[in-house]
């Protein structure tokens, strides 16, 4: 928790001010026994209706001023609070959004979303209470102490016993509780897994009529969270009757032995009424304590699962200079004895990959599932970085880009089609902030997108639901092909995107981008991952991937030739007629 508080380097007057006024309002709350003391002594013993009056009236001043620096004290607290979650949760999000594809696929996204909002959260009470409390809550403890002995050094020796049990009490009940609550931290993930798995596969869940068996999963699930917070609720409500006998026990020792003295005229009634009071000043305060210290507990536990996120480094480095120049001469993409292996997999995903892509050539990517499409053109962009081998697009290493520059020259169409909430034409825009509409309409155009967008009534100014949920799963499709044909894209990654059209419109956008490659001079390199055959049978060069390696390069001709893999393939999905090359 101590490496977080950077965070609150903006809110320092506050971090002083909190306690400052927290520690005043605890001064005039420690004066107020001893006004008591004089209401007793003075003006009910002499019947001094003036004066006590007066007596009240100061009472009355010293609560209203404490309200006013406690009120004081807790803006200046939740201000500080506030913006150091505010900080934190940015420079989280900033840190995660810097992490690459490996460190994300090692933490996991659930654990993810959890640790921004709810151990944010935490931390943000934790900073609130210490504000607050960390202070005041020991002043009082020792200014209740110090005070019962300028009374009576007899009577205040119940104090210095009574305090140590109390504390004793407090220690013990918040060491049997803290680990519980860690632990109900990591129940929090599960809960937010099942629950996140639920509503992303709602359809797949009422499809396979799974409904009851996920609704068991997440009730024991919640059960069990239930059990370890009742079994610290449980511990925790000792706390209240345990120390209210220790501190009732001490009153009335203070009473036993302050009446002796009142009778030996050593002490006076109203004096005894103020060290009951300041004994159950000490018990509050020492309540508040506890409360502190399982609230800082949390922050602590959910600190460290912060810290655990701004530990993880990313393994994608800029470049060491601000811009490359492209070669003009050469290959535009280049793999040379390229292997990849994912984190905590005991086998590569890829293994010793080399080929060279062309300028304006649409490269076909075709194989099993699981053999390595995705990984191998997720390597391109960067998304991973390769274990062995290099990667190079237009002469450079791509590890040598700066990944702005990089990823400004390719445009990625990802197997999941992702839209944003908002107009059709702010998607358009994510990739190119500035594109005009006859820019956004030529791409819908290429992506065989215009027709089913003219037909709505706002056309781009029709609002896209979260995730695009109010669009079919093909025209989720063409819109994000569309949105990374905005940029005008030196390369062009299709990753299986595809996948939900029909063939006359697959073959359609594939004739619509063969004519944009070849005729509008920019020669755009189009790699495009399909399950299907007939999609890249036309590729100017197709890479067959079997388990990881590459089983064949070549045309769709030379292929039928040479490799059996993509025989079997094609013939398993085409007939005789159609995988003839004639």
């Amino acid at each position: 928790m101590r490496k977080l508080l950077r965070y609150l380097r903006g809110y320092v007057r506050e971090t002083i001010l909190a306690p400052l006024f927290k520690m005043l309002e605890a001064s005039f709350e420690l004066i107020v026994p001893l006004v008591t003391a004089q209401i007793i002594d003075v003006g009910i013993q002499r019947r001094d209706v003036p004066f006590i009056w007066k007596m009240g009236l100061v009472m009355v001043a010293l609560g209203l001023v404490g309200l006013v620096c406690s009120l004081t004290a807790q803006y200046f607290a939740a201000k500080a609070a506030m913006g150091f979650s505010t900080a934190l949760r940015k420079g989280l999000f900033a840190h995660i959004s810097s992490l690459s594809y490996r460190e994300l696929d090692e933490i996991g996204t659930l654990t993810l979303i959890t640790r921004i909002t709810s151990d944010v959260n935490q931390a943000q009470t934790g900073v609130n209470l210490v504000l607050r409390l960390f202070l005041r809550s020991p002043f009082i403890v020792a200014g209740a102490l110090v005070m019962s002995f300028t009374i009576d050094v007899p009577v205040a020796m119940i104090f210095l016993v009574a305090v140590p049990l109390i504390s004793l009490v407090i220690y013990l009940i918040m060491r049997w509780t803290v680990p519980i609550y860690r632990e109900v931290q990591k129940m929090l993930d599960l809960i937010s897994r099942l629950t996140r798995e639920n509503h992303v596969g709602a359809r797949v869940v009422r499809a396979f009529g799974r409904q009851q068996e996920e609704i068991r999963a997440f009730t024991q699930a919640d059960r069990e969270f239930t059990r370890i917070q009742m079994a610290a609720g449980k511990i925790s409500a000792l706390l209240d009757p345990a120390t209210y006998v220790i501190m009732n026990l001490a009153i009335v020792a203070i009473l036993w032995v302050g009446g002796r003295q009142v009778d030996a005229g050593r002490l006076t009634q109203g004096e005894v009424t103020a060290l009951v009071n300041y004994m159950t000043q000490i018990l509050l305060a020492l309540l508040a304590l506890a409360n502190l210290i399982v609230a800082v507990t949390k922050a602590a536990a959910s600190g460290t699962r912060l810290n655990e996120v701004f530990a993880l480094s990313t393994s994608l480095k800029d470049g060491a200079v601000q811009e490359i120049k492209s070669r003009s001469q050469g290959s535009r993409v280049v793999f040379r004895n390229v292997s990849f292996t994912y984190a905590h997999s005991s086998s590569p995903a890829l293994e010793d990959i080399s080929f060279s892509a062309e300028k304006g050539q649409v490269i076909g990517i075709i194989g099993g599932t699981g053999s390595g499409k995705s990984t191998l053109v997720n390597l391109i962009p960067r998304f991973y970085d390769a274990a062995f081998g290099s990667v190079e697009v237009d002469g450079h290493r791509v590890d040598a880009y700066p990944l702005q520059q990089l990823r400004k020259k390719i445009g990625v169409v990802p197997q999941r089609a992702v839209l944003f909430r908002g107009t059709i034409r702010d998607n358009m825009r994510w990739g190119k902030e500035n594109a005009a509409d006859e820019e956004i309409w030529q791409a819908l155009d290429t992506a065989q997108a215009r027709g089913f967008v003219e037909k709505k009534e706002g056309k781009l100014e029709t609002m896209v639901a979260q995730g695009g949920r109010d669009f079919s799963g093909g025209q989720r499709q063409r819109l994000t092909i569309a949105r990374a044909l905005v940029r005008r894209p030196e390369i062009l990654i299709l990753d299986d995107s595809a996948s939900a059209l029909d063939y006359a419109t697959d073959a359609a956008l594939r004739r619509s981008l063969r004519e944009q490659v070849s005729g509008d001079g920019q020669e755009m390199t189009v790699f495009l991952v399909s399950q299907r055959a007939a999609s890249i049978k036309q590729a100017d060069k197709i890479l067959v991937l079997d388990e990881g390696r590459l089983a064949g390069v070549g045309t769709h001709e030379e292929l039928l030739r040479d490799c059996q893999v993509y025989k079997e393939i094609c013939l398993s999905q085409l007939s005789e007629k159609e995988v003839s090359p004639i």
